[in-house]
């Protein structure tokens, strides 16, 4: 398979809006409920946690797959390169989704974290181990994400040591990408109007 159509296969993967599809199944439009984002945190907000976790799982598996299947078939001689690339089509699709016309997509975090599990799986099992502890105790999802983008660089430096690997250049660029599609979150933080998940305990 030519690279090309690699990058067009994971675009198209990465443009099904789960979260659209949850929320017209159960007869809401997620653009016009809690944030208006079509991620699995406006999911869990608006829908619950259970339709939450598979819409999250669904925006994983379309970075994964991408990455882990589509090199395979690749007809060049660098896979590992072309992985990336189809790994920020993916993300590309899932931000600007072209069966929405390009608007209305996720921010890339669920996606970008199945690129980088398969790209780099121990970083990033690092990098969701401080997302959780962040959030455990913090329960903003928005500021998890910071975090967890900020440490996933960190650690694929740490593991490769390797300051000019594609992949670690990638995961930079990725971080930097979180914090501008999370910038009307740092905009509520500011403000003290962020979103925060409650304990169920606390809030009773």
């Amino acid at each position: 398979m030519a690279p090309i159509f690699g990058v067009i296969i994971s675009y198209l993967a990465g443009s099904i809006p789960s979260a659209y599809i949850a929320g017209k199944i159960r007869g809401v439009d997620l653009r016009k409920h809690g944030s208006g984002n079509l991620g699995a945190t406006n999911v869990v907000r608006v829908l619950g946690p259970k339709i939450g976790g598979a819409v999250f799982i669904a925006d994983f598996l379309k970075g994964f797959l991408a990455v882990y299947f589509l090199p395979t078939y690749t007809e060049t001689l660098r896979p590992e390169l072309w992985a990336l690339v189809y790994g920020a089509a993916a993300i590309v699709g899932h931000v600007k989704p072209i069966f929405l016309l390009g608007k209305g997509g996720g921010k890339g975090v669920a996606t970008a974290s199945g690129v980088f599990t398969a790209l780099a799986f121990v970083p990033m099992l690092v990098s969701q181990a401080v997302w959780i502890v962040v959030f455990y105790f913090m329960r903003y999802v928005s500021v998890a994400s910071f975090f967890g983008a900020v440490v996933l660089p960190i650690a694929i430096l740490g593991w490769y040591r390797d300051p000019l690997s594609p992949v670690f250049i990638a995961s930079l660029i990725i971080a930097l990408f979180v914090f501008w599609t999370h910038r009307a979150n740092i905009g509520r933080l500011r403000r003290g109007e962020e979103h925060r998940f409650v304990k169920k305990e606390a809030a009773s």
